[in-house]
């Protein structure tokens, strides 16, 4: 979100600069008119330097040959309508610097200070983020003007690796032992679509409640599009829609591993949760329904630890977080509701009136799992998101009633890629493998078959597979198209 404003200003300026200006090839070019060598050179040093040090930021992908340019599931789906459209080539080109910006300004943060000057020109941090900008932006100039072939071998180069390990389900026998793991999963779904039905007639008492912080009853106007049909809110509208949906959490407590807080860095191993003050992570993403882009609002919650029930309980262990993610129509109601915990598990979804299931799924791998329906919100309405202790399960939806609760804080998720750390500088929550320290489980010796690393750790966003039997990703941009039928205006 914090370079919204910047990401629309580029994609109009590539837009003029594709229409005024003639065919050129992807040849880089430097900063400020630099020769074209030295900006090679300046990110592959960078990108040695990040990747020696251990800081390399996963969520979003680098393409290969286009330094200066990252790619996320969007950008991937995206990319037909990108090649036949010079403006709508402009907005993806926008979004793929985006994400690079970010990324770099990101690993370049939490490089240590001994590393520099990488550079005569980069003495700092400072200097070396505005050197990766000027080299970006030159770069990406020349891009926008290039011809159709060239423009092809970029789409082409911009690719998101699928999170499952082929080797791994060979070598594990996939196609024999996913039939005994299918029909755990079967199992796991029937005992919770129970618990639901449990919840539903009789909440656990004492459920503990918190509230978002005061905002707006309803959300801005939805955001025009670009030309790729992609909804760009400015931060202060992005702040308003996120602040207007934020769920209310009530949160059934036997001990201190159901508070749930801010991860830190309390050492240099595993990350802790501080839960002084109860903090929601937030963050905007989008999908594609029936060919139209809807936006999506994402929130993140994160507990100390999911309790071991004894020595050989494969699923505990430290850190455990619950995303909850919201689909709006245009028009602003929530069309549906899905979540996950944080290793990509346990993945619920929860339609709308007017969203059903999509009749032709396949009935042998772990397609969409729907426990219940969403409730009726009116306008204005927020949705209770009630969670289970210990296992933190997803386990009652309801509409809130306005009672009072203790009110978290919001916090953009964006804030966990840039954690203070003990020795000074700064840290992010997740590896450069996307997967966060010390969050192992036991189960990763049980499921490798499945062909998920580490199954049950806790990973960074672009990096949830969510299916042990198929193959499945949170953030496919056509995720829920190809589950559900929408009944869109």
């Amino acid at each position: 979100m914090v370079h919204v404003a910047r990401r629309l200003g580029l994609a109009a300026t590539l837009a003029v600069a594709l229409v005024a200006a003639g065919c050129s090839t992807l040849r880089p070019t430097g900063a400020h008119g630099a020769p074209a060598d030295d900006c090679e050179r300046w990110f592959e040093q960078l990108d040695a330097a990040v990747d020696a040090a251990g800081v390399r930021d996963a969520q979003d992908e680098r393409i290969a040959g286009f330094a200066g340019l990252r790619i996320d599931r969007l950008g991937v789906a995206l990319r037909e309508q990108a090649a036949v459209d010079d403006a709508a080539f402009a907005a993806w080109l926008a979004h793929a610097a985006t994400l690079d910006e970010v990324g770099r300004t990101v690993e370049i943060a939490n490089l240590p200070r001994t590393v520099f000057p990488l550079a005569e020109n980069a003495p700092d941090a400072a200097a070396a983020t505005a050197r990766s900008s000027g080299c970006r932006d030159e770069r990406v100039a020349r891009w926008s003007r290039a011809q159709p072939g060239e423009r092809a071998r970029l789409l082409d180069a911009a690719q998101v690796p699928d999170r499952y390990v082929t080797s791994l389900r060979a070598l594990g026998l996939y196609p024999l032992v996913r039939w005994p793991f299918f029909a755990g999963v079967a199992r796991w779904q029937d005992d919770h679509t129970r618990a639901m039905a449990r919840w539903a007639e009789s909440p656990p008492a004492g459920l503990a409640r918190f509230v978002p912080p005061a905002a707006a009853s309803t959300a801005a106007p939805e955001p025009p599009p670009d030309a790729l049909g992609v909804p760009r809110p400015t931060l202060a509208q992005a702040a308003r829609w996120l602040g207007a949906y934020a769920p209310v959490f009530e949160i059934e407590t036997t001990g201190a591993y159901d508070a749930f807080g801010a991860p830190r860095w309390t050492s240099l191993h595993t990350p802790q949760v501080d839960t002084a003050q109860p903090v929601v992570y937030q963050r905007l993403a989008h999908t594609r329904v029936g060919g139209r882009v809807l936006q999506q609002l994402v929130y993140t919650m994160w507990f100390p630890e999911r309790p071991r029930d004894g020595a050989f309980d494969l699923l505990g262990g430290a850190l455990d977080g619950v995303i909850v993610r919201l689909t709006l129509a245009p028009d602003g109601r929530v069309l549906l509701m899905d979540t996950i915990h944080a290793c990509g598990c346990y993945h619920l979804f929860f339609p709308a009136a007017g969203v059903t299931a999509r009749p032709d799924a396949p009935t042998r791998i772990e397609w969409a799992f729907v426990p219940g329906p969403l409730p009726v919100l009116g306008p204005g309405e927020r949705l209770v998101v009630r969670i289970a202790s210990r296992t933190h399960y997803v386990s009652g939806l309801a509409r809130d009633d306005g009672q009072p609760g203790r009110t978290y804080a919001l916090q953009p998720e964006d804030d966990l890629r840039r954690l203070p750390a003990p020795d000074g500088v700064t840290r992010s929550l997740y590896g450069p493998d996307g997967l966060v320290a010390g969050s192992e489980r036991n189960e990763r010796f049980l499921f490798w078959p499945m062909g998920i690393v580490s199954a049950g750790a806790m990973r960074q966003w672009g990096h949830h597979a969510t299916a042990f039997v198929g193959r499945r990703h949170f953030d496919d941009a056509d995720l829920l198209d190809r589950r559900f039928d929408f009944a869109l205006p």
